[in-house]
């Protein structure tokens, strides 16, 4: 049977509708923002492409709340591009424990050393240059453009979705290609030619404070009388939600070897979940964790005792950890394991960890 061409492809996908002017649409975004839009967040009032970039960064998947101290500590420690690209990656990393997604960090570090060595230390200006670096999406390449340089770029972050599927009723899930597709061509149409930055801060903050999920605040919203979702009394079905699976489940074992005020822990690998983080050892289920102690790290294990299970969800799996405490008796250094340290347990607080493994060592009782 012959392939379909492009153009009949193309006819089956979902398309954006005009509904509505483009300019009304962006006036009344702008003209609400600079009256009830979010203005004195710490990344705001500045077009320093850094500190822009770093904000964007921070923000996906994450609300503003919980960034904004991480941004604090972040700039306090490093407070231009050059300072992050001359930075170990372990020192990055601890200082976004605790804030997820550490693939962002590893991506923000290799990005700085990409702009030290290609761009002679400085953030790049031009959409394409910014696209290209490591962590950075077509929608966050727009808002940096926006925000740092004034240029004409459309965003389309999840909760910018949100306000598009409901306002021109666009159905499906925002995750399916043909769907993203059509909130890009909404998207791409309605950038204004002026006042870009108030109408891009806009959408962010309506999607935010007023197109909420759940509870959406429609009698403040400047768009609720072209919205699509508004008015067929539709608004729990756009966006529709990613298909519900039931999510794995997974068990694993973790060491919590102590001796002398110190615990060990293992530097897991760059790829993979808390890649790159400091972590607990982790047990095979056919291991003996008496082998693995001597075996592996070069430590005599004495007295087990198990701590209490600790549960942690990922996106597409939840994991249970099983933590066993060892005092340990013995330490041979002649066996001990590159990418292995024994830290003051003291010293916690600046290290890079897994979320989990920060409470499984919280809760100790020393």
């Amino acid at each position: 049977m012959p392939a379909r061409s492009a153009k009949a492809q193309a006819a089956k996908r979902p398309s954006a509708k005009n509904t509505g002017k483009a300019g009304d649409f962006a006036a009344r975004v702008v003209a609400w923002q600079r009256v009830h839009g979010r203005h004195g967040l710490p990344w705001q009032g500045t077009r320093d492409p850094y500190r822009i970039w770093l904000s964007e960064i921070m923000l996906q998947q994450t609300q503003v709340a919980a960034v904004i101290p991480y941004y604090a500590r972040f700039l306090r420690r490093f407070a231009d591009l050059a300072a992050l690209a001359a930075a170990h990656e372990d020192e990055v990393l601890a200082l976004w424990s605790g804030l997820g997604y550490y693939s962002r960090a590893r991506n923000l570090h290799r990005a700085a050393r990409q702009i030290a060595e290609r761009h002679a230390g400085v953030f790049p200006n031009q959409f394409d240059a910014v696209l290209e670096l490591p962590g950075i999406g077509r929608s966050t390449a727009a808002a940096i453009c926006v925000f740092a340089y004034g240029a004409q770029h459309a965003i389309l972050d999840g909760n910018v979705k949100r306000v598009f599927a409901r306002c021109f009723g666009v159905a499906g899930y925002p995750g399916d290609a043909a769907v993203a597709d059509v909130l890009w061509e909404h998207a791409d149409r309605l950038v204004p030619a002026k006042n870009v930055e108030a109408y891009t801060q806009g959408l962010m903050d309506l999607g935010a404070g007023i197109c909420t999920r759940t509870k959406p605040r429609c009698d403040l919203c400047p768009l609720s009388m072209q919205c699509v979702a508004r008015r067929d009394d539709a608004i729990a079905q756009y966006p529709a939600p990613r298909p519900r699976k039931v999510l794995p489940q997974r068990h694993t074992r973790m060491l919590v070897m102590l001796h002398a005020g110190q615990v060990l822990l293992e530097k897991r690998p760059d790829s993979g979940i808390w890649g790159g983080l400091w972590s607990l050892p982790e047990l095979a289920a056919d291991e003996s964790s008496d082998a693995v102690c001597l075996t592996r790290f070069g430590v005599e294990a004495g007295r087990i005792s198990a701590l209490p299970m600790v549960a942690h969800g990922f996106t597409h799996f939840l994991l249970d950890i099983e933590p066993l405490q060892i005092r340990v008796k013995k330490i041979d250094p002649r066996l001990t394991a590159p990418g292995v340290v024994w830290l003051p347990l003291t010293e916690l607080q600046g290290a890079a960890l897994p979320a989990p493994v920060r409470r499984i060592l919280a809760a100790l009782e020393t």
